[in-house]
Parts: C-alpha cells; structure tokens; sequence
C-alpha cells in the first residue's frame, strides 16, 4: 500500500516535495542503510520462493513457546480467502464474561462470539451487512446505559480513493442492533473510537480515513439526537489507528495516531480543551518502507503513564511479501511532559497485529504478534509469536504457532472464565488462497493444553 507522497502537516496543510525514487529503488536504499547483513537477507528475499535455501530465518523462526496453549477454530470454518480485519475481546452485555468480536470483510458482517460449555463457539451477526468493515468499538453513544457498537466501514478491503467509506453507529436496541450512519461517502475508513473529548457529557468520535492517495482525521462532535459535527484535524493518507487514552496525565482523553503509507509517522493529538487538540509528531523513521501497520495504547513498564506499541510488518508496499529485518515491535515509552522515547522491542518479521497482556502470570505484560507476511516457503516460519517480559521490558521471542498463516489481528481475552489470558486471531488472506492451511478465527486456550 504505496503512496507517493510527503510527510504530513497538522491542520491540512502539505508541502510540495520533490520526485521521489521507485518503490524497488527506495527498498534496497532502505535496506542498504542497515548493513551488509540486512543487504544479505533483502537479497534473498528477492528471489523466487523455489531457490530459498530450507534454513532458519531470524526474524521468523523462535524457539518454542514455554506457555502451553491448544488451539481450535472458532465459528465458521474460512473459505478460499477468509478477511478477518479485526477481533478484540468486549463484554457487551456485561455480564462479567468476555466474547470476541469479529471483523468479516469477506462476509461483510460482524460477528459476536461465545465459548459455550460444550466448548463449542456460539455465533452470532450483529447488525446489518457493512461493505467491508475494519473495526468495532463498543460505547454508550446514546448514554441509555447499554453498550453500543460504532464501526469504521472500509467499503472494500483493496486500495481505492473512491468514497466507498462510512462510520455507522450500531444502535443497541435490546434484541438486536439498528444501524445509522453517521459519516457517509467519504474514503476508507479503518478505525473510529470514542471519548468524551470536549467535556460536554456525551461522547465524541474520532475518525481515520485511510483513503489511499488522501486521508484524513477527523473529529465529531457529537451534537445531540444522533447528529455529529466533523472537524478535519488532519489531511493525509494512510492514517490506520486512533487509540485514546489519557497520555498527559491532565484527566482529558487524548488520542495517538499513526499514519503509515512511507510517512511511518505516529502523532500525538493532545486534548486543549473544548473540542481542540494539539497536534504533534512524537515518532518520526526514515526508512519508508518500514511497514507500520498497528498501534496499541498501553502501560507497558506499570509507571502509570500510558504507552504506544508500534507494530511493523506490512510488506504490501513492495513485489514481494517476505518477512524484513526491520519488521516487528516498537515501544514509545512515555517520559511525561509530551516526550516518548522509542525502543526496539523485537524483530518479528511480518508482524501485523498485537495484543499486550500478562500471559504467563508474573505480574508483567507481556505481547503476541499476530504475523501476517512471513517467510511461509521455510518450514517452522512462526504465525503466532510471544514476546515475554522479563519485568524490565527485555522481551524474549517464542513461537507459539505455525499455523494457520496470514494472521493480521490478534485479541487477548479470558474466553473461557479461568482467570488465564486466551488468545484469538483471524486471518487476511489478500491473495493467493492457501487452502492446504487456510483458516478463518482461531482460538489458544490455555486452560485445554494444561489438562
């Protein structure tokens, strides 16, 4: 997902910028400012899949995971090419246990999941079809005390500038959900989340539109009845997620942003009260072709200041899909007073998703990389990995899974009520069909593989 074009500026506004190389030229200059090594390895992986040598590659192949978790498939089993654009884990009727909430974009639904006592999933569409939907955040938008579902619309999961996308509010209505459309005709949309950004009492949105060749981010301003102002924050392509949070420690929700397509960009919005914001940019890479494709807002070291995640891995930008060995997880650890400083966490190639949670039971969060884009020709090539704390945040890498591949979200939850973190993850598959490991939802269960 390439665009030619520059680094973005706050409030709408773009420079002029010079021509710019070709994908494949700007790849190898990118490579070639990491070293011989990294040389070596870009090489290689352009060449043919048959001439790859069956040897292991670092930033694909771990040792096996010491948490034992089982998996099983979730629901209803993929087609040729299942598109599960996101899972995160909801409890949406609050009754103290946790579903999983599905992103079909090849059924255009979304789904709500249950792991019954039988062990057997109960599934269950959730409103009316949606052109390709990227992500489903629950909130009380009407404030009658049930949760809601507010969903970004892509309208098509493949790269366009036409404005196919939609933010529509999923109205909780008891028996069923009704949908309104709150934003309409504008370009894709991949997320939207909710906050009360202006202190009025009700909840306000953000918005990413991802477009292709032009984005945006937007704010709506939630005017009562049903009816949203939008107030353009940003005009650039590629903006993916908006995770909010109090990063200022002020008690005023703020929002991150980051914004891919050769930016590689993560900005701060911070909230100034009265429905404006402060723009500024808090993570800059000069590789291009870096690939971030996830952020995640979260405490990582326990200081009480919230973090960002940054996950790199998307490899759509180039003729080939192997894994990179700039690929995987970067830490913005917050400082306070505005400042985050980045740290390379791991090198996963292919990353494409990532839940941060306390997997092993020590006290310390620990994450799981869903890898999209990896090395799928060298046996052992890991899908699912694990980063574990050692409580300093030094992360060590374990294979959980091999299969199925194509991962491009992951959500940590308790599916089963035993008090240990379970994991689910759902395939993308934008291209050749796998069928030999294709899969649709899997679950890991940690409770099963220790009977």
């Amino acid at each position: 997902m390439t665009i030619e074009s520059g680094a973005p500026e706050p409030h709408g506004t773009r420079a002029p910028e010079p021509p710019r190389p070709s994908r494949r030229l700007r790849a190898a200059l990118a490579v070639a400012a990491l070293g011989v090594p990294a040389v070596v390895a870009a090489l290689l992986a352009f060449l043919p899949p048959r001439t790859l040598p069956l040897l292991s590659s670092p930033v694909s192949h771990f040792p096996p995971a010491t948490i034992a978790m089982s998996a099983r498939p979730i629901g209803t089993p993929g087609g040729a090419r299942p598109r599960i654009a996101n899972v995160r884990a909801v409890d949406l009727d609050r009754d103290g246990h946790a579903e999983l909430l599905a992103c079909d974009a090849e059924r255009n639904r979304i789904f709500q999941y249950r792991l019954l006592p039988n062990g057997e999933w109960d599934e269950k569409p959730l409103g009316p079809e949606l052109p390709a939907p990227a992500a489903a955040t629950p909130a009380d938008l009407d404030g009658d005390g049930d949760l809601d579902l507010v969903v970004a619309v892509l309208g098509n999961v493949l790269p366009t500038d036409d404005r196919i996308g939609q933010v529509v509010w999923l109205e909780n209505r008891g028996g069923g959900y009704h949908a309104r459309v709150l934003l309409d005709r504008v370009r894709r949309v991949s997320d939207v989340q909710a906050a009360d950004f202006d202190g009025d009492g009700d909840l306000d949105l953000v918005v990413a539109i991802f477009g292709y060749h032009h984005g945006e981010i937007l704010h709506l301003e939630n005017r009562g009845d049903g009816r949203f102002r939008d107030h353009l924050l940003m005009a650039t392509e590629g903006p993916s997620h908006v995770p909010v949070a109090d990063y200022t420690g002020d008690g005023k929700p703020d929002f991150a942003a980051l914004v891919s397509q050769d930016h590689e960009e993560v900005w701060m919005f911070e909230n100034a009260g009265g429905g404006r914001f402060s723009p500024r940019r808090i993570f800059h890479s000069r590789n291009f072709d870096l690939g971030t494709v996830g952020l995640v807002a979260s405490d990582l070291n326990g200081d009480r200041k919230m973090d960002l995640l940054v996950v790199a891995g998307d490899n759509l930008e180039v003729n080939h899909h192997y894994p990179q060995p700039w690929h995987g997880c970067l830490w913005l650890e917050n400082r306070g007073n505005g400042a985050f400083d980045p740290h390379r966490l791991a090198n996963v190639g292919g990353a494409y998703g990532a839940a941060v949670s306390d997997f092993d039971g020590d006290g310390d969060l620990d994450i799981a990389v869903a890898c999209m884009f990896n090395d799928w020709q060298r046996p052992g090539a890991a899908s699912l990995v694990l980063l574990t704390n050692d409580g300093s945040q030094n992360f060590t890498a374990t294979t959980l899974a091999e299969a199925p591949t194509l991962l491009a979200t992951v959500a940590a939850g308790d599916w089963n009520g035993d008090g240990r973190t379970d994991l689910a993850a759902g395939c993308l598959h934008l291209g050749t069909p796998s069928p030999d490991r294709a899969a649709r939802l899997v679950a890991w269960l940690q409770a099963e593989a220790r009977r």
